[in-house]
């Protein structure tokens, strides 16, 4: 059975790394790219399936990116993983045609899943009451 295929975009070079090992388990990683143009060139080379993408990127942010890979012929499932917290960003990303969207402080445990779900046509979206709630300085 073929592996479905997965391109990452996020500009922090760890994360693309921890995020591409926790993903190579179950999926394909076709790609690992730092902002959102070069997501959008990738996509439509590589093909992929699934596209997980980080909001506050350079070039083009996530939500751009997104919008622009929802518009093609083959649209992959978008997923967002992201440090944004506010509802008002989950709801943009719902705007712009994702399937999920997850909080990387949860990566190890919702990003598969999430990338499960959005593969069986379903969307996974934390909460109504999900917040924002700031850690104290120490």
């Amino acid at each position: 059975m073929p592996r479905y295929r997965v391109l990452i975009a996020d500009d922090h070079p760890a994360i693309l790394e921890c995020v591409s090992e926790i993903l190579s388990h179950d999926y394909e990683v076709v790609a690992a790219v730092g902002d959102g143009r070069a997501a959008i060139d990738a996509a439509a080379a590589l093909l992929p399936d699934v596209v997980v993408l980080d909001i506050s990127m350079p070039v083009l942010n996530g939500f751009e990116a997104a919008a622009r890979l929802s518009n093609c012929a083959r649209a992959p499932r978008i997923v967002f993983l992201t440090m944004h917290e506010d509802p008002a960003f989950v709801e943009a990303a719902r705007n712009v045609g994702a399937c999920g969207y997850v909080v990387k402080r949860t990566v190890a445990a919702q990003l598969v899943p999430a990338i499960r779900l959005a593969l069986n046509g379903q969307s996974v979206f934390p909460a109504a009451e999900f917040r924002y709630e700031p850690r104290p300085a120490l």
